[in-house]
């Protein structure tokens, strides 16, 4: 009995830590990398660039969640969609937080170095510095175009997973971190529109808090149109073909639609679904974009 309360107590713990890293928002990280491995290169991905890299920057981007986790855990005591989050709750501290972040975030880069390549490690660290402490703890409270400025460091996962195999950052490369970039303002202001009076609460100087929600309805309509107009670029440089163009169009279709939506007749129930269709949005289109390199035509 004894020792099955302690392995009850030890996975339980080791879960607390795991919520730490954000697992769905670092998932989503994770997989534009991992496509980005395989746009790299014409056939198979290299094996050691394939494992190292995935964990290494999965470990990273965990690292950088639990930093988030850390700085906000104040905020997140307050707002509904936070406060279950192990700080606020109690089921870690401080401490272990930073020990565990230090943990898994020197592990992961020193894993890209070493298995990877010195590249991919730099970059990771800057994408690691970009979003801990220049989003989290200077921009996120500073300014409402905190996600815009802050979305470099979202976007950037492809572009490691492009480096990771090919120790080099191409233009293709940085078509993927212009789509993402792009992508972020009208996914994150759909959620920031119905969590408005949250981020009010905490004094977080969210779009639609400083500009009210008109102003962000309009960015939500526009940036969705610059996003369109950016994910049609692969098919224009040849990046992508037919399966990947049809794909672009007709998920930008029902994300424009969204946002036409929004513009016009608002609410909070749809709102949410446009928060959650712009990630299957951004999974779908990675996924068009690899099917297509290997079945182009």
């Amino acid at each position: 009995m004894t020792t099955s309360i302690t392995w009850q107590n030890t996975a339980s713990r080791v879960h607390q830590f795991y919520r730490l890293t954000k697992p769905r928002v670092v998932s989503l990280i994770v997989f534009t990398a991992f496509i980005g491995m395989f746009l790299a290169v014409p056939g198979a991905v290299p094996l050691d660039a394939l494992i190292f890299g995935t964990i290494g920057i999965a470990l990273v981007a965990g690292a950088a969640a639990a930093v988030n986790c850390l700085v906000e855990q104040k905020i997140d005591s307050v707002m509904a969609r936070t406060r279950g989050r192990p700080l606020p709750r109690g089921e870690v501290s401080s401490p272990e937080t930073f020990f565990f972040l230090a943990l898994i975030g020197g592990g992961g880069l020193y894993m890209l170095h070493q298995l990877v390549n010195p590249l991919t490690m730099w970059l990771t660290l800057i994408t690691f510095v970009g979003y801990a402490i220049i989003y989290t703890v200077v921009l996120k409270p500073l300014t409402p175009q905190n996600i815009v400025i802050g979305g470099a460091s979202g976007a950037m996962p492809p572009v490691l997973g492009w480096t990771a195999v090919t120790g080099e950052v191409t233009a293709d490369a940085l078509l993927l971190f212009l789509i993402i970039f792009a992508w972020t303002p009208p996914h994150f202001w759909a959620l920031a529109l119905y969590r408005k009076n949250e981020y009010a609460k905490v004094g977080m100087p969210m779009l639609p808090v400083t500009h009210g929600d008109q102003f962000t309805k309009l960015h939500v309509l526009l940036y969705t149109f610059i996003l369109c107009a950016v994910t049609l670029l692969p098919y224009a440089t040849q990046m992508g073909g037919l399966i990947y163009l049809i794909s672009a169009v007709i998920l930008d279709a029902v994300f424009l639609y969204y946002a036409v939506q929004i513009y016009w007749n608002y609410s909070d129930q749809l709102a949410r679904k446009a928060f959650r269709y712009s990630i299957f949005y951004l999974a779908a289109l990675f996924t068009a974009l690899l099917v297509d390199h290997y079945f182009y035509f």
